[in-house]
């Protein structure tokens, strides 16, 4: 692709800025030449009166008084002065005006009573306009377009569409502008099938060419999702202006499909001579950071500079998120702490975007920090006194949800009551999926249930909430009760449910579901169905039955599943299937540094030291470093870190000491240490590799927590990988014997300890 800056540098250089061109003067200019020949044919018309009117258009309180006065005056003033009553959006003025002509018997002119129309719907008042238009002797088309556009201009395009009816029925006909203002009204009702009609009548009247309406169908198209049509639509018309030119941008930047096609219409807009104005350049820096394309981005931003919209909020907006998504951090705080004018969309593109590089962060680490910076611009956002909205609601929940930050969450929860936010159902599902995820299941279910209105993405998530915690009969009645309620499952709702029947081992219930998926919702099996099918019989330990649903469905299962099968075999005591399954899983080249610990781990065990050396080998040859254990514990607002036998904390005397007494007491009710491929942050090769690490990190966040937190408080703890067997055995105990709820979310699914029992029933912790 052409470079946009060295294409920005030509333009400016032959031309500065380009000729205005009449044809492609934006609705407002023309707007404006009408009104000042309005008010000159005024001022001629009223020359041989003067007593009776200035020479000069009046302001709405001049005007007022005049009338007032009781001065005689024409018709054709009252034009102007509703002109001034439509920018301002004064109702009373505009009424005190109609007043005045009713008492003049002026309300009678067509002309200045459809002028009365326009600013009655223009200040919002559609009952005032609706009866006027119902009470007028005579209209024209121009009459039953303003009442058309005023509709949906408040946001009512559905008695848009009853008028257009009724203006047919009356045996009108509509012009050009009709029709841009009726596919103005299918596109805020997203009826493309009434839109595609209005495009029949276009086609008919000859007025598809017309600049403007083209501008119409392009939009009309580009919101219901159908680019293809609104592209044909937009090659159709041959006068494009920018407006035609920024709403195929803008559509692109709203597909990912078609970034492609955006940066090259943006090309070709400025081969065409034509300007961008500031909506252009944020569509364009969107499809950058679609593209998470920086150097593009730059060059855009050189571009912005040239053309005078640096300092544009939206493109500054824009530039700023895409450093962010980047991980440009330092480049992206820099342009927001700039910026003057700091609007609610500036704050929120930069919580949404921290939140969102925190799964593309390279280490946990990094992911943390990036969050604690989210959270930190939401305490500055409330701290400047505007007030946060569903976007930024929603974005900073999923911040605490990706951390297990269920403090700050609780006290996000308790803003959105005071500003009356929960009652949205996107920051409702946020609320829900942020409990859940804190494994609070049981302040989930009170926010579900409390949702006036819940959506596909709500039920769905309740559901995996049930199943997260091991309540696999809350999750099918749930499912069931979605079903009732009429909602359509997805194929995420599915592998929700079937995970739900995995983790209890109800066999024909998942066979119902995986067959109702196929037969009843047409929803063809994706590897997630499948690897909850075959979850489930490992679980159980029918193995045979799960390489012969493998064979029966004929899919080919990835490094997850593969893994599932070499864990479940091994756990199982049937060897010579989890040689089977680990030839076959590393035929694959697995990108997981878990998984060639769990195969090491098999190997070692077994003494198969040929295997443990290729799987070394093959370590090496992908680069893919070493397994470093990593936790947190939040405590008072406070974050602890740890690594695999962590001294650096100021108690850890006292903790190794807790873990050895609950250790002590552990093993005399129970608790078998298992010994496995230790998780290090050395490059060393030469430690021994096995046993060598006594305390992963979670170990030492959870006995912080039982230092720490006062009796019957949950002790939460987040962890980078998956839980080894032999701390998931050893955390088990410690619950029973500290007697506490004892959560650890790692990188697969959430564990919650209780009474020496955990929420996985045992199956997830395999390594």
């Amino acid at each position: 692709m052409a470079s946009v800056h060295s294409l920005a540098v030509s333009f400016a250089a032959a031309a500065g800025i380009p000729a205005v061109d009449a044809r492609r003067l934006p609705p407002s200019s023309v707007a404006v030449a009408d009104k000042t020949i309005s008010y000159s044919r005024i001022s001629q018309s009223m020359e041989n009166g003067s007593s009776e009117a200035p020479l000069r258009p009046l302001d709405v309180g001049e005007a007022m008084g005049m009338l007032r006065e009781g001065k005689t005056v024409q018709s054709a003033m009252y034009v102007p002065l509703l002109h001034q009553c439509a920018d301002t959006g004064v109702l009373g003025a505009a009424r005190a005006v109609h007043g005045h002509m009713v008492k003049t018997g002026t309300s009678a002119d067509m002309f200045v009573a459809t002028s009365l129309v326009n600013v009655y719907m223009r200040c919002g008042a559609c009952d005032h306009a609706r009866k006027l238009f119902d009470g007028m002797p005579e209209r024209n088309v121009v009459t039953w377009t303003a009442l058309i556009t005023g509709y949906t201009l408040n946001s009512q395009p559905a008695l848009a569409v009853d008028v257009f009816v009724e203006m047919l029925e009356a045996g009108r006909y509509p012009s050009h502008f009709t029709l841009g203002g009726m596919l103005n009204a299918c596109s805020a009702l997203y009826d493309v099938d009434l839109g595609k009609q209005v495009h029949g009548y276009t086609i008919k009247y000859g007025a598809e060419s017309i600049t403007s309406m083209g501008n119409s169908l392009c939009r009309l198209y580009a919101k219901a999702g159908k680019l293809d049509s609104a592209l044909k639509a937009f090659h159709r018309v041959p006068d494009k202006n920018v407006i035609t030119w920024t709403t195929m941008i803008s559509a692109c930047a709203e597909d990912e499909n078609y970034v492609e096609l955006g940066l090259n219409l943006f090309l070709d807009m400025l081969m065409d001579g034509l300007m961008p104005n500031e909506f252009t350049l944020t569509s364009v820096m969107s499809l950058c950071g679609t593209r998470l394309d920086l150097n593009l981005g730059r060059q855009v931003q050189a571009f912005c500079f040239k053309t005078g919209c640096k300092n544009n909020i939206p493109v500054k907006n824009s530039t700023m998120y895409l450093y962010l998504r980047k991980g440009e951090t330092k480049e992206a705080m820099r342009l927001f702490e700039e910026m003057d004018d700091v609007s609610i969309i500036t704050w929120n593109a930069m919580i949404s975007g921290y939140a969102q590089i925190m799964d593309a962060a390279k280490d946990d680490l990094h992911a943390r920090s990036r969050g604690f910076q989210a959270l930190k611009i939401f305490r500055d956002l409330n701290r400047s006194g505007m007030k946060p909205d569903l976007f930024t609601f929603s974005s900073i929940l999923s911040v605490c949800s990706a951390m297990m930050a269920l403090e700050q969450g609780e006290q996000i929860h308790a803003q959105t009551i005071k500003t009356g936010f929960l009652s949205d159902v996107v920051v409702n599902s946020a609320l829900v999926n942020m409990y859940n995820k804190c494994g609070s299941i049981e302040d989930a279910t009170k926010a579900f249930v409390e949702m006036p209105v819940r959506t596909l993405v709500t039920w769905t998530s309740m559901i995996s909430g049930y199943s997260q915690h091991g309540r696999a009969q809350q999750a099918i009645q749930l499912f069931e009760d979605m079903r009732f309620a009429g909602a359509r499952p997805n194929e995420i709702t599915f592998v929700s449910v079937l995970s739900a029947c995995s983790y209890s081992g109800l066999v024909k219930e998942a066979e119902r579901y995986f067959d109702m998926m196929k037969n009843e919702y047409k929803i063809e099996p994706v590897v997630d169905h499948y690897g909850c099918m075959i979850d489930m019989f490992v679980r159980l330990g029918r193995l045979e039955d799960a390489f012969s649903f493998i064979k029966k469905t004929g899919f080919e299962p990835n490094e997850a599943i593969w893994s599932s099968l070499v864990a479940g075999c091994r756990s199982h005591g049937n060897m010579e299937l989890a040689f089977y399954a680990a030839d076959r899983l590393l035929e694959l080249k697995p990108k997981g540094v878990e998984t060639y610990v769990l195969l090491l781990n098999m190997y070692i065990s077994k003494e198969r030291w040929h295997d443990v050396a290729r799987v070394r080998k093959l370590m090496k040859q992908e680069d893919l470093g070493i397994l470093r254990d990593r936790s947190w514990i939040t405590i008072k607002d406070k974050v602890y870190f740890f690594r695999a036998n962590d001294r650096a904390h100021d108690q850890s005397d006292e903790l190794y000491q807790i873990l050895d007494n609950l250790l002590e007491k552990a093993k005399a009710i129970g608790y078998e240490p298992y010994q496995s491929a230790e998780l290090s942050d050395s490059d060393d090769d030469e430690k021994p590799a096995l046993g060598s690490v006594k305390h992963h990190s979670e170990r030492l966040a959870v006995a912080l927590g039982l230092l720490k937190t006062p009796p019957g408080a949950t002790i939460r703890v987040t962890k980078n990988i998956t839980m080894c067997r032999d701390c998931h055995s050893s955390i088990k105990f410690f619950s029973l014997l500290a007697n506490k709820e004892i959560i650890v979310r790692d990188s697969k699914r959430l564990h919650k300890f209780r009474d020496g029992q955990c929420s996985c029933g045992d199956f997830s912790a395999l390594l």
